[in-house]
């Protein structure tokens, strides 16, 4: 136990080393291939609608089976990781899923298609379960916050990056291409990471002490912070699993439905207004420039001034904006408030998602916290595409938008009375 507590505080009060920066590498890596995916399958899924490869509810099936997949992804995630290790988790996910992706771009109709693409789906939702809980074990306590923040930067440019691909790719070479190249550089990534280290957390809670400190002795090639800055040794967190999930769920599920209801829905809803499709689809280009400033800022913040006088405060902020741009009727102020809006979804993505979620839990239960939030996040997700569409058709548009702000408060009350601050607090 000695032992133990003492690898621990070391591992704690390492700065960053080669390692961890090939850590950082591998896992942002796989965290462009996720985030790039799920917008290579609505590029793709138009163009099967459009060349009848797919009727309009067999793209659904398309879309839903990936969703469907997520989820189960997520959970399986979460059980391999803790009970049989980090790295198996992580190898795992992207096997199966490059195969699958590359199986899809041969598959010769759509029924074929949606198989491939739920199996693909399933090694895909373990990405952001093991990508985001990784960085967060291997990290320093001092910069966590800010590691975690940047590989949610990095991801969310895994969007743009391959809708310019799916641009030139799929007029050219048709939608098999670009299943095939997500297919092959996941492979890539796979082969390369077949030397990533094991969790040296991980192994401490399993008592492979041995282990643990070959991989701790590697991360402190480059000092401590606590022997270079003299400080005292960082507080703990005093996780509770069930009051973990509650706000992991919660703000999880808040922060994805209030972004993907939005992006999602955005074109239409400015359709409605009578502006036309063109210059819809460019307002909606313009608002997206928010993603990544509003990552940028998240993973600014959270290291400087803590994790919850962030996210409480942004969620209310978000809250407000939603009202607000319900409200607009002229073309600046649908694009200065939409721009706004959609900064503050990714303060939340880059805050809650991509570094307080993870500090939630204790080592032993981390994947599965994580695995189960963002489960219940992708299934809620399915579902609201259909309250999106009758709104639209049977009440008002602007029932999406009270939507989001009552979603946004929720969380806001949920973080700031029930979660714990976690701002350079060791975690077990």
């Amino acid at each position: 136990m000695e032992q133990a507590a003492n690898l621990k505080q070391r591992l704690d009060l390492t700065r960053e080393t080669p390692l961890f920066y090939r850590v950082f590498a591998m896992i942002a890596a796989g965290m462009i291939l996720d985030a790039g995916d799920v917008y290579m399958a609505s590029a793709i899924n138009s163009t099967l609608i459009q060349t009848h490869f797919a009727t309009l509810f067999q793209g659904s099936l398309f879309l839903s089976a990936g969703f469907l997949g997520l989820f189960v992804g997520s959970i399986a995630a979460g059980f391999i990781g803790d009970f049989f290790g980090r790295k198996r988790a992580y190898q795992t996910n992207l096997l199966i899923f490059g195969v699958f992706t590359i199986l899809g771009a041969f598959a010769p109709n759509i029924e074929l298609l949606i198989a491939s693409r739920f199996f693909a789906a399933v090694g895909l939702g373990a990405e952001i379960v093991t990508g985001y809980a990784l960085i967060n074990e291997f990290a320093p306590v001092k910069t966590r916050g800010r590691w975690s923040g940047i590989t949610a930067v990095v991801a969310n440019l895994g969007a743009p990056v391959t809708l310019l691909i799916a641009t030139f790719m799929i007029p050219n070479l048709g939608w098999r291409s670009m299943f095939i190249l997500i297919g092959i550089l996941a492979l890539i990534l796979w082969v390369v990471r077949r030397h990533f280290p094991e969790s040296p957390r991980w192994l401490l809670a399993r008592d492979r002490c041995a282990e643990a400190e070959t991989i701790i002795a590697e991360l402190e090639k480059n000092g401590s912070y606590e022997r270079e800055n003299k400080v005292a040794p960082a507080a703990k967190v005093e996780t509770n699993i069930g009051r973990g999930l509650f706000v992991a769920i919660v703000a999880v599920s808040a922060v994805m439905l209030c972004q993907y209801t939005f992006t999602s829905w955005v074109p239409t809803l400015l359709v409605k207004r009578g502006i036309n499709v063109v210059h819809s689809l460019s307002f909606s280009t313009i608002m997206m420039i928010g993603a990544p400033v509003g990552a940028i800022i998240g993973a600014s913040l959270v290291d400087r001034i803590g994790r919850k006088r962030v996210i409480a405060p942004t969620f209310v902020i978000t809250a407000l904006l939603g009202l607000l741009y319900a409200h607009q009727d002229s073309t600046v102020g649908v694009l200065i408030v939409g721009f706004l809006l959609t900064t503050g979804f990714y303060v939340l993505m880059a805050s809650v998602v991509g570094v307080y979620m993870s500090e939630l839990f204790p080592t032993y239960f981390r994947f599965r916290g994580t695995g189960y939030a963002n489960g219940v996040a992708k299934l809620l997700t399915v579902l609201t595409p259909y309250l999106a569409a009758w709104a639209i058709s049977h009440v008002s548009p602007n029932l999406i938008f009270y939507f989001i702000a009552a979603l946004a408060l929720i969380a806001a009350v949920v973080v700031q009375f029930f979660g714990p601050e976690t701002k350079q607090k060791i975690i077990e």
